[in-house]
């Protein structure tokens, strides 16, 4: 009788080790950011219960997209000044209590403007931004609020991968210092997010020398397309959409300043569904194998 007590309480306790670890795991896996640089890193599987949502702020023509899960959050680009009180406002109303990393694709002024507000507002870990600076009073307040911070941002030289969570963010800068055209959309960074399955490409204002560097080294398709500089046509935008071949598209346009109708048959033609932020702002959700409108 002693035997058999004995043994049962032997496995009941190893039932509570085994069960510890896993909880010890699974809170490792939440909270265990890790920053790469180079191709060497695969991001581990999502989460079967967390999904990725990618939110697109109705911002005017303007840019504001954060994307995040329970385990991170990054915000691609910050709206005009005054815009970055939304942006804070929302990542309070859906519990996001800090950033992880912060892109700033380039330098006008409807993607930086909100930028100092966010980064006085809010704990930002990581500021990665391109690199070709324009004078404004956007773009001062912007490094002001990093010198008072302390951060010292990252201007990538050469493609940068940042694992966070189950998710891997891969950052293209311009492969020029200048540009002849366009200098400052033309040095926008290009994003590509992988999460499990699906994969996403966030174009920032890329013109047709900084579309035509990427196609040259494309080699996959994304299931959704941030449309490059607000779908404004430009001639190398038609090569460019085939050459990602997007399911769902996003534009960042204003009802003064609407996307071009060209560039809507494009994406049309490619086989994609497009959402205007115009019209309202844009919520997907990924949990890994599909992406799906909110």
């Amino acid at each position: 009788m002693k035997r058999r007590f004995a043994v049962v309480w032997l496995l009941l306790l190893l039932a509570l080790v085994l069960g510890s670890c896993s909880i010890n795991k699974a809170e490792s896996r939440a909270e265990g950011n890790e920053t790469v640089t180079g191709d060497g890193t695969v991001p581990p599987p999502p989460d079967k219960h967390d999904e990725l949502t990618v939110h697109s702020f109705k911002a005017g023509k303007a840019d504001a997209t954060l994307i995040y899960s329970h385990a991170f959050a990054v915000l691609i680009d910050c709206g005009e000044s005054g815009f970055g009180k939304e942006i804070v406002s929302y990542m309070k109303a859906n519990g996001i209590p800090k950033l992880d990393m912060l892109l700033i694709t380039h330098f006008d002024k409807d993607h930086v403007g909100g930028a100092a507000k966010v980064l006085k507002e809010v704990e930002v870990a990581q500021v990665v931004h391109s690199n070709c600076p324009k004078d404004s009073d956007e773009y001062r307040k912007y490094t002001e609020q990093l010198r008072e911070k302390g951060i010292d941002p990252v201007q990538p030289s050469k493609p940068q991968s940042v694992v966070l969570g189950g998710a891997e963010f891969v950052i293209y800068p311009p492969q020029k210092q200048t540009y002849s055209d366009s200098p400052s959309n033309n040095s926008s960074l290009i994003t590509a997010v992988t999460y499990g399955e699906c994969s996403m490409l966030f174009a920032g204002d890329a013109e047709d020398m900084r579309l035509s560097e990427f196609i040259a080294g494309n080699t996959g398709h994304y299931d959704l397309l941030k449309v490059p500089y607000h779908g404004h046509y430009q001639p190398r935008l038609a090569a460019f959409i085939q050459s990602v071949s997007p399911r769902i598209a996003i534009i960042t346009s204003s009802d003064s300043e609407p996307e071009d109708p060209r560039v809507l048959n494009m994406l049309s033609d490619a086989g994609a569904v497009t959402y205007l932020t115009r019209e309202a702002p844009v919520t997907l959700r990924c949990d890994g194998k599909t992406i799906t409108l909110r």
